[in-house]
């Protein structure tokens, strides 16, 4: 069982990189035959419905799945060495469902034509996919998608839990990859309706997540060292004292 449990965490991590790369383009409109402001002729009530169900799927998979009290339960199931990867394949799953049944309001909130300016929004658009990709490497990507448990799993080898790391990105900001999914969802030349509310409402998740969620989770889990990192580095602007007490 443990190579089918392995194969099975590759191809969840195979199946991630495929949806991380659309992800790209859908959000960027680029290079995908289904994007954020391309595809679908709802009318903008029906579309508002349908983006709002699928956003709000992703939100309750994510933040429940995510959750040590649901680990606890999920891996009295299934075995510890592919809960990651199930997790993983699930958010898979939701991002495919979401990108195949958005539907586009191509009303257009702002339309950049300054060069400049526009350069500079494909920029930041670009850099904040690299700090997501970046932010995942600084603590362990291979365990953050599941590879590393099947791996250990298959070696007979005792997993062992990720040491708590403040380094690189993590020394200026305690939650860089959400910072980084904030920047590409905002920095767009040209911003339509759909986007406008896809990145409303993302950014909205990211910030009720982290705070009131995650943070929580991570206080309970690592302690003292992580109530240290609180007061000492902000959650997410860079350079500035956090204001968690």
């Amino acid at each position: 069982m443990k190579v089918i449990y392995f194969i099975y965490g590759v191809l969840c991590y195979v199946v991630f990189l495929g949806v991380f790369l659309y992800a790209i383009g859908f959000v960027g409109n680029i290079y995908v035959p289904k994007s954020i402001d391309v595809g679908g002729d709802s009318s903008v009530m029906e579309a508002f419905i349908v983006n709002s169900i699928l956003l709000t799927l992703f939100a309750v998979q994510h933040a429940v799945m995510a959750r040590p009290a649901f680990k606890r339960w999920w891996t009295g199931i299934i075995p510890q060495s592919i809960e990651r990867s199930t997790y993983v394949l699930a958010t898979n799953f939701v991002m495919i469902l979401l990108f195949w049944q958005w539907q586009p309001m191509t009303g257009v909130v702002w339309n950049t034509e300054n060069g400049t300016l526009i350069t500079v929004l494909w920029g930041l658009f670009a850099l904040g996919w690299m700090v997501v990709f970046l932010s995942t490497f600084m603590i362990n990507h291979f365990d953050l998608f599941g590879l590393k448990q099947v791996y250990e799993s298959l070696r007979q080898k005792a997993s062992q839990p990720l040491s708590f790391t403040k380094r690189y990105f993590y020394a200026v900001i305690r939650h860089p990859l959400m910072l980084g999914f904030i920047i590409a969802f905002w920095a767009t030349p040209v911003m339509t309706i759909g986007h406008l509310y896809f990145s409303i409402m993302t950014t909205a998740y990211i910030l009720i997540s982290v705070k009131f969620l995650e943070e929580r989770d991570l206080a309970k889990q690592l302690g003292e060292p992580y109530k240290r990192y609180q007061k000492e580095v902000p959650m997410l602007i860079p350079f500035t004292k956090s204001r968690r007490r």
